[in-house]
């Protein structure tokens, strides 16, 4: 297709808009039917609407600083849909970018022979992911249960990977499973679900998606039988927060069925506390209880184990801004802990974090480097933390900026690290964020061997997306990828 003149945005903005459209049944027919996922540096096109495909190329061409558009990928997504490409993730837009990089040098193919070369690994390759597919249980359905089903159902795929197949609530009265299915098809901060959810009353089932989930109501932990419900050897993500240590999660391995545990908390003790894409290659075969750390540590430990091996951290404090929790009061009331009783939707609250130190179990040459503090703020999701650093050597703002933003986009923290240079972001711009953490380039402050980072987070969406990566990498699913970085 010929690109129109720069000076006819509008007919620009059609032909790429139809552009967009044409991609969406190509990725959902590779996706579904062959568990191929399509991605541009890292986001997802499944199950994405027009605009978001198009905001996914604007931000390549904005952060990446190059050209690329739906008139340079469309070709390639074509070209690799033709393929016998099975179980896999292929990154569109770095496949696309290394194609726009031939063809600036005058010596490229044509892009059928291109793409064929350049997946050429991974053609004809049908061996799943995984041995078997993963039962999953959702113990507990609050703000991070719901997110996480959420999460799980989008990913379902073939189904022939993993499946949400149960949530075990508290008893509840008459009406509970028509209030737990309102709650998770409509969400005040992150909008509605995006499919349809059935409410099965005889079978108290919720239907997502064509996905059977059974609602179990339950006491505690070590009295309940999955395999009355078909599940077996499930890994069960606890969400509550309830238990804490390996003597109380311990409760969950109890139940007949399950075989593993995840903690969507900080945990206590000698558990491993996991920051997907900084320790993950810690968990083992064999562990059955596993904890996700907390969303502040999770948006933190990236960032500063970088900078950390690139320019040395002698010292520094963690300051976090955070949204207020389902844990404060809404008004003034009793509460245990100090200054959490004061109304969260009227007041700064300032309270302790254990951040800093939880992220030297995933860093530990961070150890006595860090202090760190929180202050909860009226807002409902939506994190920033400050970090206030003494580095090894002198750098600046340029320099700092430039190797965040590098890792951004070609690294395999890429789903961990993001980067805006907007200088008008606020919070709500970054509701639904996929990555562990934003890196607001325009704020950074540096002086000589000082400086200030910014870093937005979704603590609700954000942190999710890191735990269901661990959900995978527990289940010991391994996709064949493209590119593999290095």
């Amino acid at each position: 297709m010929t690109r129109p003149s720069p000076d006819d945005y509008f007919s620009d903005w059609k032909q790429r808009e139809a552009l967009a459209q044409e991609m969406i049944p190509v990725v959902g027919r590779l996706y579904s039917e062959r568990n191929v996922g399509v991605f541009i540096y890292g986001r997802a096109l499944h199950n994405k609407s027009v605009t978001s495909i198009m905001k996914s190329h604007r931000f390549v061409r904005q952060v990446g600083r190059n050209e690329m558009s739906e008139f340079e990928s469309h070709p390639v997504l074509m070209a690799f849909a033709k393929l016998d490409l099975w179980h896999c993730q292929i990154d569109l837009g770095k496949l696309t970018v290394k194609y726009m990089e031939l063809q600036e040098k005058g010596n490229a193919p044509d892009v059928d022979s291109y793409v064929a070369d350049e997946l050429k690994s991974l053609v004809g390759v049908k061996t799943p992911p995984s041995e078997k597919s993963q039962d999953i249980v959702l113990y507990g359905f609050g703000r991070i249960g719901r997110l996480i089903a959420r999460l799980l159902i989008e990913r379902t795929s073939t189904g022939e990977v993993m499946r949400l197949r149960a949530v075990v609530v508290r008893p509840g009265q008459e009406g509970d499973l028509i209030k737990r299915a309102s709650l998770f098809t409509t969400d005040s901060v992150h909008g509605a679900f995006q499919g349809t959810v059935r409410i099965d009353e005889e079978n108290n089932c919720l239907i997502a998606n064509g996905n059977v989930i059974h609602i179990i109501y339950a006491n505690g932990p070590d009295d309940i039988d999955y395999t009355q419900y078909g599940i077996n050897d499930a890994l069960v993500i606890d969400n509550t927060g309830k238990w804490r240590d390996e003597a109380g999660l311990s409760l969950h391995l109890k139940s007949k069925g399950a075989a593993k545990v995840m903690l969507t908390a900080p945990g206590k003790g000698n558990l491993k506390n996991i920051v997907y894409g900084i320790n993950h290659d810690q968990i083992s075969p064999d562990d059955t209880i596993i904890t996700a750390a907390s969303c502040t540590t999770n948006a933190i430990a990236p960032v500063l184990k970088v900078l950390n091996d690139k320019f040395g951290v002698v010292s520094g404090h963690v300051e976090t801004v955070h949204a207020y929790t389902n844990d404060q009061n809404l008004i003034d009331n009793y509460h245990t802990g100090n200054r959490r009783g004061r109304s969260a939707a009227l007041n700064m609250v300032l309270t302790e974090t254990g951040a800093a130190k939880a992220v030297v179990k995933a860093v530990p040459e961070l150890a006595g480097k860090l202090t760190g503090n929180a202050v909860r703020v009226p807002i409902p999701n939506v994190s920033m933390a400050i970090l206030m650093l003494n580095l090894g050597s002198e750098t600046s703002k340029v320099e700092i900026n430039e190797f965040l933003r590098v890792l951004a986009l070609h690294s395999p923290l890429q789903d961990q690290i993001s980067y805006t240079q907007d200088p008008d972001a606020v919070s709500s711009d970054f509701v639904g964020s996929r990555e562990a953490a934003i890196v607001d380039s325009t704020a950074t402050i540096v002086d000589g061997n000082r400086c200030v980072l910014y870093l937005w987070y979704d603590n609700e969406f954000g942190y999710c997306n890191q735990v269901v990566r661990m959900v995978y990498k527990m289940a010991g699913v391994s996709y064949r990828v493209y590119p593999r970085e290095a």
